[in-house]
């Protein structure tokens, strides 16, 4: 799609394009949009603008999901009146996302629940949210060496969990071997492979043993949250679905789709005790719901503001867009023809006008990848790989690799930044050839197509730094684990795969900081050029909030919202 304008009526552009089987809030259409013959005329072209682009796919949207919309915007409002400043000892939010897992924080990975399980867990170091530096939660200092692979750490003296049991170093010692056993398949287990025993020293200590010295151990004990050993081994199902933690919040209700409600944990003694009684977080997926909670006062802070009402919002809330890592990403399946050729991935991210997804989707809240790092981490720097737009050199792949008359579906997640983008990454494949339909669905039924097999390519957004922002976390994500190389993109057993997992470990066990660095980047220059999952662009999130209702609150740098050290007004 070009940049449509204010000349030719929006209503008219509508009635001339095509929409199929779009999923959104269970209702089945795909968005394809395109006039008759898949071409937008020059002159429409040259009078559309990138304000009218987003309200076009945002009114096709809206008219096809009224319902779900409606759904998305889930139970009636506060009847404390919190939102219009009625009661100083609650906070209520817009969140973006439902809840696609439970909040167990050994299995947890959705966007929301791991967000609340920063206000309701506590690991032994936790990383502030806003700056992501590490701090003593639990601990009473950071973890003590104790010799070349052994750390010793000490716990805060009268921490209770939320059903009145005192944290103990038991309790320590099984969150940390749950998440190594195997048999539970946790997702923390990749971030912690340096790990060989965890040992109760008495009550209040617990030791570390590692398998080889880890440079990183200090602030990567944060991926594993503290859970009591009790709760969860009588219903770990339920503890799931209502989880038990030591954080200055307590959860008291979570329904899918609606809400999340929280009570402060009056028992809590840590460095970040809750400044309000009461917390909900209203569960709005639609961006329009999200706009309007916040603009009549349901709500007093928002993530995820819509690109096109940010500078509308500003005459009436806070907002700042942080950059972050937070990416859409390409993922193929590299056990299906042609996507098992490393020429056809690259052909397609070749092909993709990224300039014009952050100028005219993205309204400038965003960077066109040129790493697997985003651009201010300390740790860029330029992949050997990097896909600027280039459709002749998209074709001379296609044509190197033998692929011709090649079409595509290209799956992605209903979420609504990325819904703006998918018509451009359609636009721009059609354009060398490869024309292309968009399967745009839930993120939980999308991923079930992937671990089935049943995909060619998915486009959808990624965020691990919400565990930590170094880079061997954030490159052990995806490529480490199997969930992603074996499950999904399906890249293991590839010799780069293979090299990819040997440079890592050998990252992991080097002590000096350049070393490590200049190792990541031999992993950075691989997987950029296989590009079996790679991003195309990196995101700047934009927060609304009311500053007046709400002292001290700031806008973190991934998915989600913190009111950790947050009052009311």
């Amino acid at each position: 799609m070009g940049h449509w304008g204010h000349r030719q009526p929006l209503t008219s552009l509508v009635s001339a394009i095509t929409v199929t089987s779009y999923h959104l809030c269970r209702t089945s259409y795909v968005l394809c949009p395109q006039l008759p013959g898949g071409n937008v005329p020059d002159q429409i072209r040259a009078a559309l603008d990138r304000r009218n682009f987003l309200r076009l796919v945002g009114t096709i949207s809206a008219a096809s999901a009224f319902t779900g919309g409606l759904a998305a915007c889930g139970g009636p409002s506060s009847t404390t009146g919190a939102g219009s400043g009625g009661d100083v000892n609650t906070i209520e939010a817009g969140i973006s996302y439902g809840l696609s897992t439970g909040f167990d924080p050994m299995t947890s990975s959705g966007a929301t629940p791991v967000a609340a399980n920063m206000h309701v867990f506590e690991a032994l170091v936790d990383l502030d949210p806003v700056t992501g530096q590490p701090y003593p939660a639990l601990a009473t200092a950071m973890p003590q060496k104790t010799g070349d692979t052994t750390y010793q750490v000490s716990l805060r003296e009268g921490a209770v969990f939320h059903d009145g049991s005192p944290v103990t170093a038991d309790d320590v010692a099984f969150s940390f071997n749950r998440v190594l056993d195997p048999a539970n398949d946790s997702l923390m287990a990749q971030f912690v492979p340096f790990l060989a025993e965890v040992r109760v020293v008495d009550p209040a200590t617990v030791e570390f043993v590692l398998q080889h010295p880890f440079e990183l151990f200090q602030s990567r004990v944060s991926v594993i949250k503290i859970v009591p050993r009790k709760v969860v081994e009588a219903d770990p199902e339920g503890f799931d679905a209502k989880p038990v933690g030591s954080g200055p919040f307590q959860l008291v209700e979570a329904t899918r789709e609606d809400k999340i409600v929280f009570k402060k944990w009056e028992r809590y003694n840590g460095p970040k005790p809750a400044k309000v009684q009461n917390m909900v977080w209203r569960l709005l997926s639609d961006p329009s719901a999200r706009v309007s909670a916040l603009e009549s006062g349901r709500v007093l802070a928002i993530e995820d503001v819509p690109v096109i009402d940010i500078e509308r919002m500003r005459a009436k809330a806070n907002v700042e867009s942080v950059q972050s890592f937070g990416q859409l990403f390409l993922m193929f399946n590299c056990a299906q023809a042609p996507f098992s050729d490393k020429r056809v991935r690259q052909a397609l991210h070749y092909g993709i006008d990224t300039d014009k997804i952050v100028q005219t989707a993205m309204v400038g809240n965003g960077s066109a990848a040129t790493s697997y790092l985003h651009r201010t981490h300390p740790d860029h720097r330029e992949a050997g790989t990097v896909y600027r737009h280039d459709p002749e050199r998209a074709k001379r792949l296609l044509a190197e690799a033998g692929v011709s008359n090649l079409s595509l579906t290209l799956m992605t997640t209903d979420t609504g930044w990325v819904k703006d983008i998918a018509p451009l990454i359609k636009e721009s494949w059609d354009a060398i050839g490869v024309p292309t339909q968009l399967d745009v669905a839930a993120s939980s039924g999308q991923y079930n197509k992937v671990e089935s097999g049943a995909f060619q390519v998915m486009a959808a957004p990624g965020d691990p730094s919400v565990f930590g922002t170094d880079t061997d976390l954030l490159l052990s994500w995806f490529f480490t684990s199997s969930t992603w190389s074996e499950k999904r993109f399906r890249w293991a057993g590839s010799p780069a795969h293979d090299e990819v997992l040997d440079l890592m470990g050998r990252a992991s066990r080097t002590a000096d900081a350049n070393a490590r660095k200049q190792l990541w980047g031999q992993v950075i220059d691989i997987i950029s050029d296989e590009a079996p999952l790679y991003p195309i662009v990196h995101r700047k999130l934009p927060t609304a909030w009311d500053q007046s209702g709400l002292p001290g609150f700031r806008p973190i740098p991934t998915t989600g919202l913190s009111f950790l050290d947050v009052g009311r007004a």
